[in-house]
């Protein structure tokens, strides 16, 4: 859905009379939960004004203007989207729109799709053609309506400070779907928009668009494969498309240079680490340039390795682990992609230095991958700022690129956000949830209504889990292989996943228990949890985490994880255990189901949800299946 919602004469009206901007920011506090910023509101008044004026003079004043128009399955916006008739067709046509203030940019040297704004502007940005022609596929490929491609659908990028000369090299990136536009050429934006878009009521048009159904990506991990075998079809947006065009980059410059480059990327649940991994190693791949996949999770490499050697068995071998480069030859590799990196180690596991230095050393072009708020285990390292640190200590360049604006859990940025604010790990505190129409939340009263609920949708063919923090005791199966029912509250009892690598009377190994539809039977942990998705979304909070009075209050002595509660200094227990269940909480797809085991924390819970997880089910859910975090 888009912010707001109104006609090409609307916009401009509404422009004059000063009141868009205050409309736009009372949208988006209420969507995403904070105000925009004031960068963002600067932008609104004076880049939609511009494209209200050239609506004007093509005379499409009936046109709907869609304005930060959300992708499907992304948090994505487009700048707006419009909506009409098609002056020769007669049938629906759309035009999405990318509004910059840019007056000068030039290209990247020795790339056609990033560019930078100034001389000394290091950052590397997404050439808005390229950026704009993703959003037209996305918004093709994922709304049914326009899947058979019988309405136009194009995309045109406005440069509404900038004459041609001052950006002459990003007109090298010619494309088909997608035409770049500034003040010198407003007049044929103007023409150009008269064939995309007749002087007609576009509402029709709009409703046609946003009420059709958003198509779920195919699983993650068989796509994943597809992606690194074949070359898929995964559509990079906005800073994943960045993050791989300056991989690419890196690595044709890496025999040249005297300098390595470092490529970190950050980013929470979902917003694209694992696609960039997948697309980069397909990619290097078909190049025969040699790449190799690495992470510190055990079940996150065990999965990749299984998927990915059903279609070919050499291939499951580029997927390794953190310690496997203690010996490994410097600068052996062309790529090393080191996925999950808050996972790394202080130390070496042969105890002899660093492990961040092994991986460094291993390949011409290092690219870490990596979320701040995912690290759960004492001295683990792996930060964007340390990794950085470290690189550039021996002399690195070192290119960050920040996905934190692509959250995914169905597309909802705003429970990503309400996530961070209810665990204290953004300012501001706890707020109230309210479901939209591509996530809900639930509170339940018990976890047996909790269990109920997620059964109800894994049988129909969705996806559902149950997590909980690690607070009760894990026991070894039964001599017979029967899982111990670990997991007691009151009188419901259920067993931890299994703890082993072999299946035990049905349900699977640990490393499979996130993508096994067996898995449902158990109660997953923060290790066979993290770095998966599921359509539902089952979170118990133990009490190792409790509300008291105003605030969180974490407790070592109720957790069970010795790994964690043993070695762990009392202050830095408080953030792990925070970022233990951020991590819980951010598995969803399609929403989540909330209960904790301590009173006083499950009636704040219960204050901040107040939606019936009795109610018919809405129309948001989505049947994805279970995968890697895209």
């Amino acid at each position: 859905m888009p912010l707001l919602r109104l006609s090409g004469l609307s916009l401009l009206e509404r422009g004059n009379a000063g009141v868009l901007v205050r409309d736009l920011t009372e949208r988006y506090r209420s969507v995403l939960f904070q105000d925009p910023s004031p960068r963002e509101q600067r932008s609104w008044g004076r880049s939609l004004a511009a494209l209200a004026e050239v609506l004007r003079d093509a005379a499409l004043g009936q046109v709907e203007v869609l304005i930060e128009q959300r992708l499907p399955l992304s948090s994505l916006r487009a700048d707006a989207v419009l909506a009409g008739v098609h002056p020769e067709t007669g049938k629906p046509s759309y035009v999405v729109v990318e509004l910059k203030q840019w007056s000068a940019a030039r290209l990247v040297p020795s790339t056609d799709d990033l560019c930078r704004l100034g001389v000394s502007d290091e950052q590397a940005l997404l050439h808005p053609v390229a950026q704009v022609r993703r959003y037209c596929d996305c918004l093709q490929n994922f709304t049914s309506v326009l899947e058979s491609g019988n309405y136009e659908v194009s995309g045109i990028a406005y440069l509404h400070n900038a004459d041609d000369r001052n950006v002459a090299e990003l007109f090298r990136l010619p494309d088909a779907r997608a035409q770049l536009f500034t003040k010198t050429t407003r007049g044929a934006l103007v023409e150009h928009l008269r064939r995309c878009l007749a002087p007609a009521a576009g509402a029709l048009a709009a409703d046609f668009l946003l009420e059709s159904p958003r198509e779920p990506s195919r699983p993650l991990m068989n796509a994943a494969a597809d992606e690194i075998i074949d070359g898929g079809e995964f559509a990079l947006l906005d800073g994943q498309q960045v993050a791989f065009s300056l991989v690419k980059r890196a690595v044709e410059l890496s025999r040249e240079s005297d300098r390595k480059e470092v490529i970190v990327v950050s980013g929470g649940p979902g917003s694209g680490k694992s696609v960039i991994a997948a697309q980069v190693m397909g990619h290097l791949g078909r190049s025969r340039r040699s790449v190799v996949h690495a992470t510190g999770s055990k079940s996150f490499t065990t999965t990749l390795r299984t998927v990915v050697g059903r279609r070919n068995g050499s291939i499951a071998e580029l997927f390794k682990y953190f310690n496997s480069f203690s010996a490994a030859e410097r600068n052996g590799l062309d790529v090393l992609i080191c996925d999950e990196a808050h996972r790394i180690r202080e130390l070496s596991h042969t105890g002899q230095g660093r492990q961040i230095d092994e991986l460094l050393d291993a390949a011409r072009v290092p690219v870490f991958l990596l979320d701040d708020y995912q690290g759960v285990r004492p001295r683990e390292m792996g930060s964007v700022k340390k990794i950085s640190d470290a690189a550039a200590a021996r002399g690195h360049i070192v290119r960050h690129v920040d996905l934190n604006g692509q959250f995914r859990c169905g597309g909802s940025r705003a429970y990503e956000y309400w996530v961070l604010r209810l665990l204290g790990l953004e300012p501001g505190g706890p707020l109230p949830w309210a479901n939209e129409e591509n996530f809900q939340v639930y509170v339940a009263d018990s976890p047996q209504e909790m269990e109920d609920f997620l059964r109800e949708r894994q049988e129909a063919g969705l996806t559902a889990r149950m997590t909980a923090g690690f607070c009760w005791e894990w026991n070894k199966p039964k001599a017979d292989g029967t899982l111990v029912r670990d997991v007691a509250i009151g009188e419901w009892r259920r067993p931890w996943n299994v703890d082993s690598e072999r299946s035990l009377n049905g349900a699977p190994a640990s490393s499979l228990w996130a993508t096994d539809p067996a898995g449902f039977g158990q109660i997953g942990c923060i290790y066979t949890a993290q770095g998966f998705e599921y359509a539902w979304n089952g979170v118990i909070f133990g009490k190792d985490l409790v509300w008291t009075g105003d605030t969180w209050r974490g407790n070592q002595r109720e957790n069970r994880d010795t790994s964690v509660a043993a070695r762990t200094r009392p202050a830095e227990f408080q953030k792990l255990i925070r970022h233990t269940y951020k991590v819980l909480l951010t598995r969803g797809l399609a929403g989540t189901v909330l209960y904790s085991d301590d009173p006083d924390t499950q009636a704040m819970l219960r204050e901040l949800v107040n939606t019936d997880i009795r109610a018919p089910w809405p129309s948001g859910d989505t049947g994805a299946s279970p995968g890697m975090e895209r």
